[in-house]
């Protein structure tokens, strides 16, 4: 941070949370490099909340950067396209990140092409269904992790408005730095993503929440909004899981989306800055969602650095591009260390809501022994939904259905603060997970009697 720049405003937040350590200065200072293109592509035809997209083509089709190559399954699923010119080799079942075989396409990249992406003519703006249609053949979904499709955020449902539009740069897991380096060196692409979308949405005003260990983005961001006096900066305290899209609306608007409902219930809307970075490009330039920034980090990396990554590429590649030490490795995360996922097989492919991969070494993956809950209420101060975590365990491990959704366990987003804090080392977050399955095959059984 800039000693010498100007103070900020005092810093918004929510209640509870927690204060991880934040281990951004590995990457926060990387500017972005291009992934290496690489000689094999997989793409799962499942990459985002929704049914599944279609695969357009077969073994032995050729195609180009850019192409789409499998259209949407239904209203909420998107298109893909193909990441590299070459070859269609086969479409299987191959190892996916969720750590299940899933039909993917494998494209075998042409090793005497360019690789250059085709130009294409600026989207003309005006009518709104139209925008709707085209964000979704271009594939673009919340970047932010969720993946869930972008165009469907941008028609308001019948009866509903949206008053309010923020775009979420918090970037609250720790080590992740990818949304941070977007806004540092594509700040226009953030306030003209935010402008397009204001305006298919007719938003009355929008916000940019960024926390205050980004100040320098903050301050990037704050001089291109200046001229409009409809488009605020917000900084926000620095706390986990302030990025959280019920959190950033309680810090930013101080508004409480009411259970079971959604954002638009209050007339707002939220968007990830890397979704709206990338309605911009395609807007200004055609572009569709075939790459996307991961930052690659941890101690069994020795070259920690933000990557523009082509969709499919393997993470074998993208570890060993970054220097991995095989030796070192003891578990890699998708995403951050606390929402993200261990991987169990490095053939799994970036998908378009990989924002990181975090490699940890022994040091950072500690065997520890569960003990019996000491009632400290530790997990109570930390949840930010107000749920009694250690309570809700017990019931999930004895499987009370009922109970459980009687006591609000269809709230939990699964952030992980409750986890964090545990002095007895229990998986709250995973008993959670576990709890939401039982309440849904129980309302199965209750349907199908």
């Amino acid at each position: 941070m800039d000693l010498l720049a100007p103070p900020l405003a005092k810093p918004c937040s929510f209640r509870h949370g927690v204060h991880p350590q934040e281990n951004k200065q590995f990457t926060n200072r990387e500017p972005l490099e291009r992934m290496p293109f690489v000689d094999t592509y997989f793409l799962p035809l499942s990459q985002h909340i929704g049914a599944p997209a279609r695969a357009l083509v077969g073994p032995g089709d050729r195609v180009v950067r850019g192409q789409k190559i499998a259209e949407p399954g239904s209203y909420v699923s998107t298109a893909h396209h193909a990441p590299v010119t070459g070859t269609v080799e086969s479409i299987e079942l191959r190892p996916h990140p969720n750590g299940k075989l899933m039909e993917s396409i494998v494209i075998r990249s042409d090793p005497f092409s360019d690789q250059r992406l085709p130009e294409k003519a600026p989207l003309v703006l005006g009518d709104k269904d139209a925008l709707i249609k085209q964000v979704q053949q271009a594939g673009i979904v919340g970047l932010g992790g969720a993946a869930f499709p972008s165009h469907v955020k941008l028609s308001v449902p019948e009866g509903k408005r949206a008053e309010f539009l923020i775009i979420n740069g918090c970037e609250c897991e720790p080590y992740l730095t990818c949304d941070h380096r977007l806004m540092l060196e594509q700040p226009a692409g953030v306030i003209r993503g935010l402008q397009i979308i204001m305006e298919q949405l007719d938003v009355g005003r929008g916000y940019v929440g960024v926390e205050m260990n980004k100040a320098d983005a903050i301050y990037k961001l704050e001089a291109l909004a200046k001229p409009h006096e409809n488009i605020v900066i917000v900084p926000l305290a620095v706390k986990y899981p302030q990025g959280a899209e019920k959190m950033l609306i309680e810090a930013v608007l101080k508004r409480e989306v009411p259970e079971g409902k959604l954002p638009i219930d209050i007339e707002v809307v939220s968007y990830n800055v890397g979704s709206a970075v990338a309605i911009a490009q395609l807007v200004d330039h055609g572009t569709p969602l075939i790459e996307r920034i991961v930052t690659v980090t941890g101690p069994a990396v020795s070259k920690p650095r933000n990557l523009l990554v082509p969709i499919g590429t393997p993470v074998l590649s993208v570890l060993e591009h970054c220097g991995l030490q095989v030796s070192r490795l003891r578990q890699l995360i998708m995403g951050g260390p606390m929402m993200g996922m261990a991987q169990k097989d490095l053939d799994a492919p970036i998908l378009k809501g990989t924002s990181g991969l975090l490699a940890l070494d022994s040091l950072q993956v500690a065997e520890r022994e569960e003990m019996p809950c000491i009632r400290c209420g530790r997990c109570l101060d930390a949840c930010p939904m107000f749920l009694n975590p250690s309570r809700l365990a017990m019931m999930a491990r004895a499987e009370w259905a009922e109970e459980l959704e009687a006591h609000h366990l269809m709230n939990c987003f699964e952030c992980g603060a409750c986890s964090f804090v545990c002095p007895s080392f229990i998986p709250l977050a995973q008993l959670m997970r576990l709890g939401k399955t039982v309440v849904r095959q129980h309302k199965q059984k209750e349907a199908s009697a």
